[in-house]
């Protein structure tokens, strides 16, 4: 957890310099900017800064509890979801203060669902992620001599991957891992060309042409490629058929898939990013088992960017699968561990409109997403989105109404929504947001697995293609790489 992840971070001046400048004039933003999927709803009427902070510190109040309470979904899917988040967007351009066009601006990240976080532009455009051995070109740098299941990292002890933001805690730091030790249990494969490497290639040429593989890859990169689509499809399957059904309502899913509730809405709305898709603050618990038969951790003590100890390896079916803890339900309590976020993470208060809000107040995480939509963002309300929608609008919560407030903030009014349905996952608003962009990003990448009519998961992952299964496969096969150690990278051990 980072600085970035929970600050006004420069992210949040790009969508707000994107969206003021060109929502209202282009309905469908191209694929690198922000849009919204309705309208800006800037702050309007008689009441004060000060009053409007302390309604929504109010409301933040009532989420607050230590009270642990599992829900449906395995405890690591809130982890995976930052993993999903960080794979479609970042930007690393734009700053507080500093005037620029965001049609201008790249978003790092592909706005697919294509494993860019893990592989970043290939081996030829991101080589420092990759062997420079020859007899292994075409993996993944990973291990260091003291630690052979912690990502490859320079002299300095940074993560040599493809997203930054995997290395923010030893949670997610690990899911990145086992992503790619997954690509080199299959070069490895590959390179024995038994059944399983026919099983890849087959696999991999689903719906691409066979002149793309034949005359316009690179031979030594055929087998890369190969594995690269062929974990990609799976790593599709798992978001469409497991992890939105952990956290979004099957209805909502079912009903985005035959139509899009949103047809004319750009590939990132603020909606999503800023309110629907941070559901996920709301599962986290405020402490995590590691491995079987030890003393949970408590969750800021799993802090990442650095050089991982072997003895905070994770047993991955402690967080995936049938033995799994399991995250807090969606809806609207919150552990009350993001009441109070370290130092490291938020060390000062906070500016709105000339009005102090004090480190206190900054520290809680749910009043930071507030403030980040109202100050920041000013995307619409519960209630404007369930009317677009033409669903019934709940009332705003009593925390507000006291304080004379009656629009919901998006991010809370989705977690209501929860609450209220007894579902304990993403229902009406919040889980057509969520479910319409997540598959909206599948339909427009013509070689995703929504694409794919025939695609059945590789039986060699188990009898279901799910999170745990993947990982249950990782950690049997991770020993068994091609030249392990000349894979290796990191700080030299003292």
């Amino acid at each position: 957890m980072t600085t970035t992840a929970h600050g006004m971070s420069r992210l949040d001046q790009f969508m707000a310099e994107c969206l003021s400048k060109h929502a209202l004039n282009d309905p469908r933003p191209l694929p690198q900017v922000f849009g919204y999927l309705l309208h800006e709803n800037p702050l309007t009427g008689n009441l004060s800064i000060p009053h409007i902070v302390d309604a929504f510190d109010a409301l933040v109040e009532t989420m607050r509890t230590s009270k642990v309470e599992d829900g449906p979904a395995d405890a690591g899917m809130t982890f995976f979801g930052q993993f999903v988040d960080h794979d479609v967007t970042l930007d690393t351009t734009s700053a507080i203060g500093t005037a620029i066009d965001p049609r201008s601006i790249r978003n790092v990240r592909t706005p697919n669902l294509d494993l860019d976080c893990v592989y970043g532009d290939g081996p030829e455009a991101s080589n420092y992620l990759y062997s420079a051995d020859h007899e292994t070109e075409g993996f993944l740098l990973f291990g260091r001599k003291d630690n052979p299941y912690d990502l490859a990292r320079n002299c300095q002890g940074r993560a040599l991957i493809g997203d930054f933001r995997n290395d923010e805690n030893i949670i997610i730091s690990q899911v990145q891992g086992a992503f790619i030790a997954l690509h080199n249990i299959l070069m490895t494969n590959m390179a024995q060309d038994g059944d399983t490497a026919h099983d890849v290639a087959n696999c991999a040429q689903m719906g691409v042409r066979h002149a793309v593989y034949d005359k316009h890859i690179v031979p030594k990169l055929r087998n890369f490629e190969e594995v690269r689509r062929f974990i990609r499809l799976h790593y599709q399957w798992i978001v469409l058929n497991e992890y939105l059904p952990s956290f979004v309502d099957q209805d909502d899913i079912d009903h985005v898939l035959k139509h899009d509730p949103f047809p004319d809405a750009p590939m990132m709305p603020a909606e999503f990013s800023v309110a629907a898709y941070r559901f996920g603050h709301a599962t986290v618990q405020p402490q995590y088992v590691l491995r079987k038969d030890e003393a949970p951790l408590d969750l800021f003590a799993l802090r990442g960017f650095g050089p991982r100890d072997p003895g905070a390896t994770i047993d991955m079916d402690q967080f995936f699968g049938k033995h799994a803890q399991k995250a807090l339900p969606v809806g609207t309590k919150m552990a009350d561990t993001l009441f109070e976020l370290p130092d490291n993470i938020v060390g000062s208060g906070l500016e709105w409109n000339g009005h102090q809000i004090p480190v206190a107040q900054a520290k809680k995480l749910g009043l930071r997403n507030i403030l980040r939509d109202r100050s920041a963002i000013h995307i619409p309300s519960g209630q404007q989105m369930a009317a677009h929608l033409g669903l019934k609008a709940l009332r705003a919560p009593k925390a507000l109404r006291d304080h004379h407030i009656t629009k919901t903030p998006l991010w809370f009014y989705c977690l209501q929504e929860a609450q209220e349905s007894g579902k304990q996952r993403l229902s009406g608003v919040g889980g057509k947001i969520v479910a319409s962009v997540i598959i909206r990003l599948l339909k427009e990448d013509a070689e995703s697995v929504l694409n794919m009519a025939d695609f059945q998961p590789w039986p060699g992952f188990g009898k279901t293609c799910t999170m745990g299964n993947l990982m249950a496969f990782v950690e049997k096969h991770r020993d068994h790489v091609k030249n392990r150690e000349s894979l290796y990278c990191g700080p030299t051990p003292h």
